[in-house]
């Protein structure tokens, strides 16, 4: 999954691409490098960020979906936690809403995936952006994680949404410390005991500073590290801002593992 963010404050490519002809062709040249989905984002999610107005919002985001859906066959996720984003998107041409609270911020979003039969991104968050980096704490962060996926479930499946359709995301970086992280991408099996495809968004995170003493600008290695250690653990989608570096690095690690005997 090829990451456009259409923002002027994300936290890693913050203002890269703010008008629709630069993000259109930014997630054209994403496809090039192997994207196999698009996530297409208007409202910065980094830690302390402020909402963007629903209006702001859509406008960032609707015109590029439109833009890249008459270009391209590649899905395209909506990365919003507003219903009225995700519907304007879905009619644009989108296929996946991708909802870093669950489904649980907008109560018209579970009934809008249901009417759609859009793909759900379904993400764990503990508080809001505003908040979830002040002091996450868990009891056990896998098994509170697993706990908390089967009560969404049971709301998305009681809800009408076909389980073909959903992924499970735990949330690398919101409302977790880096050994938080640590622990989740060591236990993604736990995870995938579930039954759902799994999908991990490591890149670039603030973790890999904890873990590698690097800036945002240098962390291009660790994520690749990263994606090579979900790759040998069979995550089904990893969200990336550097497609073809990661997408090179695990062909050429699956290219020698299958030798090996």
């Amino acid at each position: 999954m090829g990451i456009l963010n259409v923002t002027p404050d994300s936290f890693s490519d913050g203002g890269e691409v703010t008008d629709r002809d630069a993000a259109v062709k930014k997630g054209l040249r994403l496809i090039e490098q192997g994207a196999d989905i698009l996530d297409i984002g208007g409202e910065s999610t980094r830690p302390g960020s402020d909402p963007v107005p629903l209006e702001e919002e859509l406008r960032r985001v609707v015109p590029v979906v439109e833009q890249l859906a008459n270009q391209t066959d590649v899905p395209i996720s909506v990365d919003t936690t507003k219903a009225e984003v995700a519907r304007q998107s879905l009619a644009a041409g989108a296929a996946i809403i991708n909802d870093i609270s669950g489904l649980t911020f907008d109560p018209e979003m579970i009934p809008l995936a249901a009417e759609t039969g859009a793909g759900v991104i379904c993400m764990h968050i503990q508080g809001t952006p505003q908040t979830m980096q002040d002091n996450p704490t868990y009891d056990d962060v896998i098994v509170d994680l697993k706990n908390w996926f089967q009560e969404r479930l049971q709301e998305l499946l009681s809800a009408g949404i076909e389980p073909g359709r959903i992924v499970l995301d735990p949330g690398i970086g919101f409302g977790k410390t880096a050994e938080h992280n640590l622990q989740i991408l060591s236990h993604i099996r736990d995870f995938q005991d579930l039954g759902y495809p799994i999908l991990i968004g490591h890149s670039r995170k603030r973790f890999l500073s904890k873990l590698l003493g690097r800036d945002v600008e240098e962390r291009l290695a660790g994520t690749v590290g990263v994606s090579i250690a979900l790759a040998s653990q069979a995550v089904e989608i990893i969200r990336l801002h550097d497609v073809e570096a990661n997408r090179d690095a695990i062909s050429a690690w699956k290219a020698v593992t299958s030798r090996v005997t």
